[in-house]
């Protein structure tokens, strides 16, 4: 039997993976599941395609049926698929970048299918539940919602610097001047936070302000200072928090599944070259 390196293998497989796609868009699809509700050219639109495009267009299930919904998103989807026919007859999917970028989608969309099973059959009961909602009380019984006025930008490699000299400012005003100052494109206006979406230290932290105080959090790719201009309680109980529950347990279980997967790859896997330098440092285990 002979033997190959390592790194040969994983070539060929990344080989015969792009061989296998590229094979795959030269043939007219298999038939997927469903009415079909639309044609276009080779190309054929089921009623489960049109559900899902629905369903991740976060569409309401009262609002599915409504002919003027469907004929957008129905209409997209026939465009996409139009799309998706030219592309193919202009083989760009034999073409080595669109190749990878196939791979890559496969593999994200493979990831959160298996995220999502491994959360979904560890699915709380109502005693898991209940304990959540009395374990957090800042999310449920002491919810708020807090008005403020806040400052929002992007967070790049020229603003963080920005972020970093300014975490202990006084004032919006002085911020906002600085912002200008430095020509940082920024929005500012009112907006609400809710208790539930911050962690309780922070939750303490605004509860014990002081009327100048200004604080700072990151919100997806932005920065944002703002400043508490007053509170409102609003309590969920319930039936509501029940569902509210699910969904900040879901969120933190798919956390917690994605940090011991990325533990676990760490520990499996073999580095090769100056990467392997680069990667040596593993991050424990989260707890």
């Amino acid at each position: 039997m002979t033997l190959f390196p390592k790194r040969f293998c994983r070539a060929a497989a990344i080989v015969a993976c792009c061989g296998l796609l590229a094979a795959c868009g030269n043939k007219k699809p298999p038939a997927t599941s469903g009415q079909v509700v639309a044609h276009v050219g080779d190309q054929v639109v089921t009623t489960q395609e049109l559900d899902s495009e629905l369903r991740l267009a976060n569409i309401p299930p009262d609002k599915q049926k409504d002919p003027a919904i469907i004929k957008q998103v129905l209409g997209d989807l026939v465009v996409r698929k139009y799309l998706l026919q030219q592309a193919l007859a202009a083989k760009l999917d034999q073409e080595p970048g669109v190749l990878i970028d196939l791979l890559r989608a496969r593999e994200k969309v493979l990831e959160s299918a298996f995220l999502a099973r491994a959360v979904s059959s560890k699915a709380p009961g109502k005693a898991e539940i209940d304990k959540y909602v009395a374990s957090n009380p800042t999310k449920f019984a002491n919810r708020k919602i807090y008005n403020v006025e806040q400052l929002a930008f992007p967070v790049t490699s020229a603003t963080q610097s920005f972020v970093e000299a300014n975490k202990n400012a006084n004032s919006l005003d002085e911020i906002d001047q600085k912002l200008t100052a430095s020509g940082i494109p920024h929005g500012r206006q009112m907006g609400s936070l809710s208790s539930t979406d911050i962690p309780p230290d922070f939750y303490n932290s605004i509860e014990a302000k002081k009327n100048d105080d200004v604080f700072f959090v990151r919100s997806g790719s932005n920065a944002v200072f703002f400043k508490v201009k007053g509170a409102e309680s609003r309590p969920l109980d319930g039936e509501q928090a029940a569902n509210a529950a699910r969904q900040l347990m879901r969120a933190e279980a798919l956390k917690a599944e994605a940090s011991l997967a990325t533990y676990t790859a760490n520990l499996e896997a073999k580095y090769e070259g100056v990467y392997a330098n680069i990667m040596k440092e593993t991050e424990p285990l989260p707890k």
